[in-house]
Formats: C-alpha cells, structure tokens, sequence
C-alpha cells in the first residue's frame, strides 16, 4: 500500500508549527514523518525530541522529523523506504510556497499517495493579508489548494468575527473544508485520515470536548465503493472519510478529504468500515448511513446490469 502524505500550507504565522507539535503529541501510535526544508523552520517542542543527528531528529513515539533542503524527492524516497516503516507523511510548505506544486512533485514519487493538502489561515490576519498588493496572488491560490482549510488562531477572535472571516473565506474558496481551530488543537484523524477501527484500538473522535462527530459505516453487503466516496465527498459536512468496503469478492479502500476522493484495491485482510468525520454542529450520522444503503443499492444495480 503506497505511504500517504499531507502537505502543510499556509502563510508564514498561520500557526503551522503548533499543528504540527499537537500531531506529534497525539500520534496514537502511528509512525509519523515530518518533512521541512530546514530545521529552523520548525521549532519542535524539546519535550518530544529524543535525538538530533544532521538532518534527522528522532521524535518520542517513532517520529522523526527530516530536514530535505533542495532534495525533497530524495527525502520522500528514503522515508518511503525506511524500516520500519512510516505510517503517514507530514510535508510542511514554507510560508510563501503553494502547497499544491508540491503536492504534484509528491504524485510523482513512485510508492507515494497524495492524502491531503491542508492549508491553515489566520483568523486574525487573514483578510489584511489577502488585500496587501504583494501578498493577494499568494494568498489566493494558497487557499484555492486546500482540500481542508483550518481557521487558526479562531480563540482570539470574537464569534461574531469567526463567523464573518468563515463567511469571506467560503466565499473565495467555496469547495474546500473550513474548519476552525483554537491552540492548533485538531484531531489527528481529522486531519491525516488515520484509521481509527476497533482493530487499531483508537476509537474516533467523539471526545465530548471535541469540536468534530464521526460516524463508522458499517455495510452488511457489497457496495459500489466509487459511488460511496463521491456522495461523501460532495457532502459539505463530511471532512475526511477513510476505510474499507466489500465489493463481493474483492475490498476497496476509500479516501475522502473535503470535496475530493479516491478508490483502489486493498491488499490483504481487512476489518469493513468507513470512518466518516465532520464538524460536530453540521454533522448527521444519519445522512451518512443513508448514503452507505445508496451505494449497496447501486452496487446490485450494477452487478444486475453486468449479468
């Protein structure tokens, strides 16, 4: 199975750092791989830190944080070959970089798989910073390629002045997934799509203090596993979505992160379930259950029509 990577974007300030250290500091056992041009760019917390070598610093939990200066294909291929192995890639883009650009290098680099782009924007600086001259073109299509787009900093603000920023921000970028985020305090499987089954051990995020609902699909048949993840990824309240379904005598495993998806086979045994995650006050298990029996029944629409 290819090794998945999110990219980390945002403007310098938007608060990447302390998105990466609370992922760190809550892992939950994955293998976690931090990718930054330069180590001086990304304080990690002393605390996590057991070991610092030349361009690797091995974190607590079996982390690593790598530094790739001018080879960053050279830095994915030697952690997408590492033993053992990692779980998930964090590339963390520089302030003035378009995450997307290097999003499509990684599409490159045989044995990876884009997961996510993740873009994060100031509450507070926002709006000054896509209206200065020199910072609008950036800005711009630095949220253009969100798949997620995080609200931080949305603790020092008012609810009035979250409320309007997330209205501006909807506006000019409509498809992505804005969600708002106080101390850079997100779930990791809001985030990087981990796999929270029973299986693992590690529920979902129903954490009464949690901002995010998840729902675990569940089908008791085959589904049609392409129209499963489109519904979920044109549903506005779904996040991110991950998981395994039956397809008769095959499994597939769905990808679902803001408005985008994916599909391919699995490899091996797997426990079914579709991990659906969304904004607590948006988000209907019900509604997602719905679409798990739209797609069995278009499952045996299909298999009647190709007998």
């Amino acid at each position: 199975m290819k090794l998945p990577v999110t990219v980390i974007g945002g403007y310098l300030g938007a608060g990447k750092t302390t998105l990466i250290n609370h992922l760190l500091r809550n892992a939950n056992g994955l293998r976690l791989a931090v990718l930054v041009n330069e180590f001086g760019e990304l304080a990690i917390d002393e605390d996590l830190i057991e070991a610092v070598d030349d361009s690797l610093i091995s974190i607590s939990g079996g982390c690593v944080c790598c530094a790739f200066g001018n080879d960053m294909i050279g830095a994915l291929e030697d952690i997408r070959d590492a033993e053992p192995g990692f779980n998930h890639v964090l590339l963390e883009a520089s302030g003035v970089a378009l995450p997307g650009s290097i999003m499509t290098t990684v599409s490159l680099v045989h044995g990876l798989r884009p997961d996510a782009t993740v873009v994060l924007a100031d509450a507070e600086q926002i709006r000054r910073n896509a209206n200065n001259k020199f910072l609008s073109d950036t800005i711009q299509h630095q949220l253009e390629q969100a798949d997620s787009l995080l609200v931080t900093k949305a603790d020092l603000i008012t609810s009035e002045q979250l409320a309007d920023v997330t209205k501006w921000l909807k506006s000019r970028v409509p498809l992505a997934r804005i969600i708002p985020v106080e101390r850079g305090q997100v779930p990791l499987d809001a985030i990087i799509g981990a796999l929270p089954l029973p299986a693992r051990g590690i529920p979902p995020s129903n954490s009464p203090h949690s901002d995010f609902a998840s729902a675990v699909l569940r089908p008791d048949g085959p589904v049609d596993a392409e129209a499963l993840a489109e519904k979920l990824a044109a549903d506005p309240t779904v996040t991110r979505a991950k998981g395994y379904v039956s397809q008769g005598n095959r499994l597939a495993l769905i990808h679902v992160v803001g408005n985008r998806h994916a599909v391919e086979e699995a490899e091996g045994k797997h426990e079914i379930g579709v991990v659906c995650i969304g904004l607590k006050h948006e988000f209907s298990s019900q509604r997602i259950e719905d679409l798990a029996v739209q797609s069995m029944s278009a499952a045996l629409v299909h298999k009647e029509a190709s007998a």
